[in-house]
C-alpha cells in the first residue's frame, strides 16, 4: 500500500502532490485546491489497516481453496465462497 491509495481512502476527493526526494525513506505531501490536510499518523494507521484488511483476504482464499478441496474429497456441499475459489 502507498501514502496515495491511503489518502484516497480516507478522503476519496483529496488532491495532493506526493514526492519523495532520492536517499529518503519518506514522502512530502503537498495538499493542494484547498484539501484539509491529513496527519501523517492518520495516513500510516489506513496504511496499516488496507495491509490488513488484503492479507485477510488472501488468507481467506487460501482458507476456502483449501475447504473447498477437503468437502469435494468427503462428497460435501460446498459454499459460494469455496465454489469460487475453484472456479474463477
Amino acid at each position: 500500500m502507498n501514502t496515495l491509495q491511503a489518502i484516497l481512502k480516507i478522503n476519496p476527493n483529496a488532491k495532493a502532490l506526493i514526492t519523495r526526494k532520492p536517499g529518503e525513506l519518506k514522502d512530502s505531501i503537498e495538499w493542494l485546491d484547498d484539501t484539509a490536510e491529513i496527519s501523517e499518523t492518520d495516513i500510516n494507521a489506513k496504511i496499516a489497516e488496507m495491509e490488513t484488511a488484503e492479507a485477510n483476504e488472501k488468507q481467506a482464499k487460501i482458507d476456502n481453496k483449501a475447504s473447498a478441496k477437503a468437502k469435494l474429497i468427503a462428497g460435501e456441499a460446498l459454499t459460494e465462497d469455496e465454489a469460487n475459489t475453484i472456479v474463477l
